[in-house]
């Protein structure tokens, strides 16, 4: 192994993840080993990225109700193709080459499964977003 995959493992390797079993699929296995791992560890670069998101896009966020702002975090994902394929970007940029290997070869499904996870993380974060609301509606006004 090369050093960029031996430093990444071992930061990686602090990251709890969801238990690992002999009877899980391929694609559920890849989530709870490399996935949630590269997510967790991206995750303050994740939360920057939606807030740079959000003053891109006027601030409008800070203006919904909580309910509001969970379909609008949902919704940026979903539709917004060139910002949902950055956040890939910066998921997979945490991955080993071996595993971007293996993420290549059924990259659709993995990209399902990763998507959604992101979602639901910045939706548990959404009070992330929201500090210096005042600030950031300064900022993207």
């Amino acid at each position: 192994m090369n050093n960029r995959t031996n430093d990444l493992l071992k930061i990686r390797l602090g990251v709890k993840t969801a238990s690992i079993s002999e009877n899980m699929s391929e694609g559920e296995h890849f989530q709870n080993v490399t996935i949630r791992p590269a997510i967790k560890f991206q995750n303050e670069l994740l939360i920057e990225a939606f807030k740079n998101y959000i003053t891109k896009h006027k601030g409008f966020y800070y203006s919904l109700t909580t309910t509001k702002k969970l379909l609008y975090i949902e919704n940026a994902i979903q539709k917004d193709i060139k910002f949902r394929n950055s956040l890939k970007g910066i998921v997979i940029g945490a991955f080993t080459v071996e595993e971007y290997k293996i993420y290549i070869q059924n990259s659709s499904a993995l990209n399902k499964r990763m998507m959604n996870i992101v979602i639901e993380f910045l939706k548990d974060n959404a009070q992330l977003l929201d500090n210096n609301t005042q600030e950031n509606l300064l900022i993207a006004g």
